[in-house]
């Protein structure tokens, strides 16, 4: 779970610390006081994308801490070398240049790596959320969630690349007369092109250096005629004189022992000489070289440089490419025995497509029964006692009868009151409705995954009295195994919470400045109060938020 939360410069925040508990934490405030920028700041530390504008005016740079308990170490952390020591802390500095730089338990991560982390630690449900229930195209989705159809679907897709992958290959075989003698002469012309230019592998790279030596070859000469005419030319040439100096010193080294190493190094230098002498020489006269082979080399050159422009390959890929080249036009000119094949196989690949959607079909409506049943038990539990709650399926409406996701359409329909004929939610549902949906989305959902912590931003969108109530008694029921945060103006949702922060905004010195606190009872009751009465907190409204307060104690307990 989320244990703590620190915000450093981000819009109107200076600096808070929160510390959050288990159970139900709310965060209530006047509006505008900054309870947005608290989970703009938990949407920040999660990876979440972010702007210059979050960081706070004057300040070179925002930073958000979070602080989580696990009660498992996550595999994510082996996977990415991170340590863990009992507290998993996730760091997001973001600068006034919009530029921003993440951290995991001190480790720098990317926002891609934090995002993928934090989807095993938090589920935030926001404005967006409500907007993908009102679109259909995301309704199969949620159905897969809930149905974890992983396996089947996976069967499926399987399949369905398999069949794609035929079609692909059908389709680059599939050209009129006029386009495929058109490629047909383009690859005869390439691969005689090729063919003719006797391609071997290495070949550039030895051709160049033999035509570069020869291009220098004069100057070559000179110095190396220069080199053996003080070695071993003329009446006084190194070899000899190192010849005769080795002579002497041998005859020194007889009478005197301690000159034998001088009389070796001789002998020594003396072999080097002859042995340089020689190579020269060699290397001399590989230099004899008539100017035909000089204009050969450059014209190989020449030849090779052209075809890797032509072309924008290197010697390996010319090689490549001509054997690219032979086998397309072996596929064109073999290609009316390969079409009719390839048809054979796009048929019978289409009935195990059809086969596996048949199998993933049944297995989503399985669970689209359970889904209408817990969904319209959730909704009941919301004070929406006469809702109907169906997942409508529809074949795929196209020439095969499937598509990437299988062989369904599925939408959600539902209907609020009683004697109405189920519609689609975003014509039906108020505003209300669908924060009750969502959150009763949200609740079944909730028992799939392994993630902790659950905020809710604005869930009480056009809910009140009862209705109000209700969804308070979930938010509570819910957070009896997970973290549940909850951004609120309920009086209701307020006075069940286990823990409750007042987000206030204050002046000083021209600057605005919010600030994060957590709630006695006493300020509890007081806040209760304000949501009950606004500014105008009198005994009767602190008397109802004391009654509000003992319901929920009292609810507490019932369910506890």
């Amino acid at each position: 779970m989320l244990s703590e939360l620190h915000i450093e410069n981000i819009a109107v925040i200076e600096h808070a610390d929160i510390l959050f508990g288990k159970g139900l934490n709310v965060l209530g405030g006047e509006t505008g006081a900054g309870k947005s920028i608290v989970i703009d700041s938990i949407n920040a530390v999660l990876g979440n994308r972010t702007s210059r504008e979050l960081v706070r005016k004057g300040a070179s740079n925002g930073l958000v801490t979070a602080v989580f308990s696990l009660d498992a170490e996550l595999k994510w952390l082996e996977e990415n070398d991170i340590p863990y020591e009992g507290e998993l802390i996730l760091q997001r500095k973001i600068t006034q240049e919009g530029k921003s730089s993440s951290r995991v338990c001190g480790v720098p991560v990317t926002a891609s790596q934090l995002r993928e982390l934090a989807s095993q630690l938090v589920d935030i449900h926001g404005q967006n959320d409500g907007l993908r229930l009102l679109d259909e195209k995301s309704h199969l989705g949620f159905l897969d969630s809930f149905g974890e159809t992983g396996e089947s679907f996976r069967a499926f897709r399987e399949e369905f690349e398999a069949f794609q992958k035929i079609r692909r290959e059908l389709k680059a075989l599939s050209l009129n007369d006029e386009e495929k003698q058109r490629l047909s002469d383009t690859l005869h012309f390439r691969i005689e092109e090729l063919e003719r230019a006797n391609l071997k592998e290495g070949e550039y790279e030895t051709v160049t250096a033999r035509r570069d030596l020869l291009r220098n070859s004069e100057k070559l000469r000179e110095s190396l005629d220069s080199a053996l005419g003080f070695l071993s030319e003329g009446e006084e040439n190194a070899e000899s004189l190192t010849e005769n100096a080795q002579y002497y010193a041998e005859r020194a080294a007889r009478l005197s022992a301690e000159l034998e190493s001088a009389a070796k190094s001789l002998r020594d230098a003396s072999f080097l000489l002859s042995d340089a002498v020689e190579t020269l020489s060699d290397f001399r006269s590989s230099l004899d070289f008539s100017p035909e082979e000089y204009d050969l080399l450059e014209n190989r050159v020449s030849q090779l440089d052209r075809l890797q422009r032509k072309y924008s390959r290197d010697e390996s890929g010319l090689i490549a490419l001509l054997d690219e080249s032979r086998k397309k036009l072996e596929e064109i000119e073999y290609s009316e025995d390969r079409i009719a094949a390839l048809k054979r196989d796009l048929k019978a690949q289409r009935d195990q497509c059809v086969q596996a959607g048949q199998a993933l079909t049944k297995v989503r409506r399985e669970a689209a029964a359970e889904l209408e049943r817990r969904i319209i038990t959730e909704l009941k539990e919301l004070n929406m006692p006469s809702v109907r709650f169906v997942v409508e399926f529809a074949p795929v409406d196209n020439m095969y009868g499937f598509a990437p996701d299988g062989a369904d359409v599925v939408r959600f329909l539902m209907s609020a009151n009683a004697g109405e004929d189920p519609g689609r939610i975003s014509r039906i549902a108020s505003g209300g409705e669908l924060s009750r949906i969502m959150l009763a989305l949200k609740n079944v959902f909730a028992e799939h995954d392994s993630v902790q912590t659950m905020i809710f931003d604005e869930i009480d969108t056009g809910v009140s009295g009862i209705a109000a109530q209700r969804v308070a008694e979930k938010l509570y029921a819910v957070s009896r195994n997970k973290q549940v945060m909850c951004v609120t103006h309920l009086p209701q949702i307020a006075a069940m919470a286990d823990t409750q922060y007042l987000v206030s905004k204050s002046e000083s010195s021209g600057r605005t400045f919010t600030e994060v606190l957590a709630l006695d009872e006493e300020g509890r009751k007081k806040e209760i109060a304000r949501l009950y009465g606004g500014d105008h907190i009198t005994d009767v409204t602190l008397e109802a938020a004391s009654e509000q307060l003992l319901a929920a104690q009292q609810y507490k307990k019932r369910l506890n």
